[in-house]
């Protein structure tokens, strides 16, 4: 029996490299198919992007045609280095850095050598590609903007960098990816699939045909087109209304939750981030006060100012606190604490409705007060007031369809204790909370939200910018109804005081003719600190509606930095965007030449002049920094 252990060991051991042979030559070749193997050469077959229309079917965003020179470094032979470089006009130092980054990358792979030729610089290129062994030309698209408006809402392509590649094996050097906006957030329905080919090379590296007879070969699929909720229009008249003003404006369909409008400002022309410009260009638009790349809709924070008596309002009737007829005496504010004073901008007695109409402080501190008493303790007040207005979507990402956002900030029992590590904190302490100052920001779109579950009274729909994909469904978040903590019959009151607001309240003069709105303005103190000291700029200009009354379409919110009282510049804007969409035509052409003939650009420049100051720090100690590093090796 041992005279045949060893035999029989070397007979199973011969089998199974024969069987794993036969796996891998005979049924697997998925090893020959390597893109590091030598006898193969990959070829790709880019598909064409997916196009964007808008909601009313007009085509925002095509495709062009684009040619890219790859390079492979160890197939380099008997080149003319000069020649090439007058043809591409590129000098010799551009071409070196170009060869050794594509060595780095891989001495056997194809990468990008130069990329987004014009037709003109890809037809003198491919009368002498033959000379130029080691090089050669892949055909991409670029995007083509039909529009330039609406930079933020699309965001924009470029090519994938390394950890694009280390993240998703999709991907490889010189591909194209979407960043930031539409193109980021429905990159894989819009990219389509990648083609591929397997050339077989001989021994002297010469192409013999297809691998395998072309089993492994695919055809590109052209990228799904998709529809977005945007209203071209409506998006582009916003747009100029911003010119020379901070700030955003969000529009909902508020029955659908389907965003109109997301409009941030500064903004830029789409176009600028397409082709062989698009590094220059971009480092160029990113060094232009106001950035234009900072989306404010969707990541400015701030204090949401008097639209958030709105939910002060509708918590303290659902907590029954206060009904329609409870009023509070005002003498251009109260004392709600030995010494401590709130301002108002007027006096009377008010109950819910004129307090709406005339954004009374006095009411809604009074509302807040009771709201967290009304608790064995404040800890619970608070957790409760909290609760429902995370029922709202504050103080939490909305979930919305985009690629960025920020929470923003309602606080809890857990904040203030953390304030207060000794407890003492109640309602008084806390009083701004009830006017939208104090700790409590918010983002546009969340605002927009908001006035969304006003108008439906009672729920909202996740704002979302995607109405359809060809040949497929959006994610079904979109359609379920969110219901928030407030009872209906808490909003008939509400939206009657708002459509007072338009009546005889503080946007009375802001009225569009045949258009029954509701809205809210607000007016929220604005500071910076300058050399350590915090110093005070004119306050923002916030407005939150929804029209018509009876049967709301479009919810807006409009939110200009600096832009003053909420009457004066959001409230004209929103109601012109209201006339805009449900009109199509403008009759308030007074309030229209207002807006086109206003700038805030001056209120802007001591704000521009600090943030210079903190990049200008920021880069020159990183700089330090850097040649610290360097002298220790």
């Amino acid at each position: 029996m041992r005279k045949l252990l060893f035999p029989i060991i070397i007979i199973l051991a011969t089998i199974a490299i024969v069987a794993k042979l036969f796996y891998l030559q005979i049924i697997d070749d998925s090893y020959l198919k390597k893109s590091d193997n030598n006898a193969l050469k990959i070829v790709y077959e880019y598909p064409e992007r997916g196009y964007i229309y808008d909601r009313t079917g007009k085509l925002l965003v095509a495709n062009q045609p684009s040619y890219d020179i790859m390079v492979i470094p160890r197939e380099i032979k008997n080149l003319d280095t000069l020649a090439l470089c007058k043809i591409l006009d590129i000098t010799r130092e551009d071409f070196d850095k170009k060869i050794e980054k594509a060595k780095v990358y891989s001495p056997r792979l194809p990468s990008v050598f130069l990329s987004q030729l014009t037709k003109r610089e890809f037809a003198a290129f491919q009368e002498k590609i033959r000379h130029y062994k080691g090089f050669y030309i892949q055909k991409r698209n670029l995007r083509d903007y039909q529009v330039d408006f609406a930079g933020n809402v699309f965001g924009y392509i470029r090519q994938v960098n390394e950890n694009d590649v280390k993240r998703n094996p999709y991907y490889i050097s010189g591909d194209l990816i979407g960043i930031q906006g539409v193109e980021q957030a429905y990159e894989e329905v819009l990219r389509g699939q990648k083609g591929v080919k397997y050339i077989q090379k001989d021994k002297h590296n010469r192409e013999i045909g297809p691998f395998k007879e072309g089993i492994y070969d695919s055809i590109s699929e052209k990228g799904k087109d998709i529809t977005i909720t945007i209203d071209g229009a409506l998006q582009e008249y916003g747009e100029k209304l911003m010119v020379n003003k901070r700030g955003g404006i969000v529009a909902i369909e508020p029955k659908t939750g389907e965003i109109l409008a997301l409009i941030a400002s500064p903004n830029y022309d789409p176009k600028l981030l397409v082709g062989r410009q698009r590094s220059k260009n971009y480092q160029q638009l990113a060094e232009l006060p106001g950035d234009p790349f900072f989306d404010r809709v969707l990541i400015g924070e701030y204090s949401p100012g008097s639209p958030f008596k709105i939910l002060t309002g509708l918590i303290g009737l659902q907590e029954e606190v206060i009904d329609t007829h409870t009023s509070f005496p005002c003498s251009h504010g109260f004392y709600y604490a030995r010494g401590a004073f709130m301002k108002c901008h007027d006096a009377g007695s008010w109950n819910l409705h004129p307090a709406i109409a005339k954004s009374c402080n006095t009411y809604f501190a009074q509302t807040y007060k009771r709201i967290i008493d009304k608790y064995k303790n404040p800890k619970l007040g608070m957790d409760a007031w909290y609760n429902h207005l995370r029922s709202f979507g504050l103080g939490q990402f909305l979930g919305y369809d985009l690629p960025i956002g920020r929470k923003g900030q309602i606080p809890n029992s857990e904040y203030y204790d953390r304030w207060y590590p000794k407890g003492g904190w109640k309602g008084t302490t806390t009083i701004s909370n009830a006017i939208g100052q104090g700790e409590i920001t918010v983002t546009p779109i969340q605002l927009a939200n908001v006035m969304c579950a006003v108008a439906n009274q009672g729920y909202y729909y996740t704002p979302h910018i995607i109405k359809s994909i060809q040949d497929d469904k959006i994610d079904k978040n979109f359609v379920e109804k969110k219901t928030t903590t407030i009872d209906k019959q808490h909003f008939f009151p509400v939206i009657e005081g708002l459509a007072e607001v338009y009546k005889s309240g503080t946007a009375s003069r802001l009225q569009i003719p045949d258009i029954n709105i509701c809205g809210k303005t607000g007016t929220v103190e604005n500071f910076i600190k300058v050399d350590g000291q915090k110093k005070q700029l004119k306050d923002h200009s916030v407005f939150l509606a929804f029209a018509p009354k009876e049967d709301p379409k479009i919810v807006i919110a409009v939110f200009i930095e600096n832009g003053g009282f909420g009457a004066t510049i959001a409230g004209p804007l929103a109601s012109l965007m209201i006339e805009k969409y449900l009109k199509g035509i403008i009759t308030r052409t007074d309030l229209e030449k207002r807006l086109l003939d206003s700038t805030l650009e001056s209120e802007y420049i001591l704000k521009d002049q600090v943030e210079a100051e903190k990049r200008a720090k920021a880069k020159l100690e990183a700089e330090l920094k850097a040649k610290q590093k360097r002298i220790n090796g």
